[in-house]
């Protein structure tokens, strides 16, 4: 079995590296950030350089050793695009995920143009989802980016969801989950981005999910049910929008 996943819309984590850099908006509070340095203050061994950026291969292999399928989120603790990562480290990867086809893999990245730029060197096969985060409008581009690719299955994360996304392109998106910020100093989301992106998501056919407010303070809904720790579906700042909670996962699962 994998590392299991607390986050709503994976099951398992696999960090074959770990440690990064900011690179726009939505990395200011980053919960990996916050998390790698908690582990290597427990000294845990995979975080003895905190969070600069480390490669571990002999974690490549692993989930070739979970034989219960699973939705693996790739690189919870890091960007699998980062500029400092070699070519032949992703490659790598992505074979190992080639071979465990009884996984489904969500590979996401905010670094999109070097996704794009490697895009030719990558053997996609339907098992691998590929998505890019999108905090604002002013990185949309990396949505363009994402719909180039050869990926089977393509999302995308918008967030923390930083600002509105009005007039969204979603040719070719399977699925899009949207999310608040939490933890310290977490922005503000707004009822009416995340109504916008659902009626468009309505509008284009594209699976929705709603992930979370961040804080309770953010839910319009202060009766929201899921607010409640011992909700079945609890998530932070509670996760109903106008009664309802919006989970759909892309149409290709089985």
């Amino acid at each position: 079995m994998g590392q299991k996943s607390a986050i709503e819309w994976t099951e398992s984590t696999w960090n074959p590296l770990t440690g990064c850099t900011k690179i726009s908006p939505g990395c200011k509070n980053c919960y990996a950030e916050r998390m790698a340095l908690r582990l290597r203050a427990m000294g845990q061994r995979n975080y003895v350089n905190g969070f600069t950026l480390t490669l571990h291969d002999r974690l490549l292999t692993v989930p070739l050793s979970w034989k219960s399928p699973q939705r693996i989120f790739v690189n919870s603790m890091s960007d699998m695009f980062h500029e400092e990562v070699p070519a032949e480290f992703i490659l790598k990867a992505f074979d190992i995920m080639r071979s465990a086809n009884w996984h489904h893999f969500q590979v996401l990245t905010k670094r999109a143009a070097r996704m794009s730029e490697l895009d030719g060197w990558l053997r996609w096969s339907p098992n691998i989802w590929m998505g890019v985060s999108v905090e604002n409008e002013s990185y949309i581009d990396r949505i363009d980016h994402l719909r180039r690719t050869g990926a089977a299955v393509k999302f995308l994360s918008l967030e923390p969801l930083l600002g509105p996304l009005e007039g969204l392109n979603l040719d070719g998106i399977d699925w899009v989950i949207v999310g608040g910020e939490s933890g310290p100093g977490a922005r503000e989301i707004k009822a009416e981005w995340v109504k916008s992106i659902r009626d468009q998501c309505l509008n284009a056919g594209v699976p929705f999910f709603f992930k979370q407010w961040g804080k309770r303070q953010f839910n319009p809904d202060a009766t929201d049910p899921t607010i409640a720790g011992d909700h079945p579906q609890h998530a932070k700042g509670g996760c109903q929008l106008d009664g309802k909670i919006h989970r759909a996962l892309p149409r290709v699962v089985v």
